[in-house]
């Protein structure tokens, strides 16, 4: 029996579920969602969503969760929104943003310049003694993870001085020096 997959989607007020077919539309004030789905049946009925399975086969229990998960993120994305935040540690290391353009001197020889889609909205924060902050923030969870996670890409914090750029609240993984 899945746990996360029998439990109800709340739909809070000004969110609007569709569904068509194997293809879900949710729309809320910060924009517009969609999902295809197979191997599991949704309805909305009362303010709320609910995805049920046809049989306990392995393949359906996989999915039974798996939709209604995303289906809650995307709901919660538009009524909502989503934020990651990298933490940028090292001397010498900024960033900087024109418009959809992030800029990050992250100790190469040159800048990197990091085209962002559309859907995401950057901010960079830079405060005297501290490290710089990047936010990024979407509707769209997946979309702000991956963007997330090729950002932090450019530059993995590494176990013994931890420098790199890191998720705010990441906690590292640190190894002793040669002398230890």
């Amino acid at each position: 029996m899945s746990r996360i997959g029998n439990n109800p989607i709340a739909i809070p007020e000004g969110v609007t579920v569709e569904i068509k077919e194997n293809v879900i539309s949710v729309k809320g004030k910060l924009g517009e969602l969609t999902q295809e789905f197979s191997d599991v049946a949704v309805k909305v009925e009362d303010g709320q969503a609910w995805v049920t399975r046809p049989s306990d086969s392995k393949e359906h229990k996989a999915k039974h969760g798996l939709y209604r998960s995303l289906i809650t993120n995307m709901v919660e994305g538009v009524s909502k929104g989503w934020t990651k935040e990298l933490e940028l540690v090292g001397v010498g290391y900024r960033a900087s943003n024109q418009g959809q353009k992030l800029d990050l001197a992250l100790g190469f020889s040159h800048n990197i310049i990091f085209d962002l889609a559309p859907e995401v909205k950057v901010e960079t924060i830079s405060e005297k003694g501290k490290n710089p902050i990047v936010k990024l923030t979407s509707h769209d969870k997946q979309l702000v993870g991956h963007i997330a996670a090729k950002i932090r890409s450019f530059r993995r914090p590494e176990p013994y001085k931890g420098k790199g750029i890191k998720f705010v609240g990441e906690i590292l993984r640190r190894k002793a020096g040669k002398s230890a």
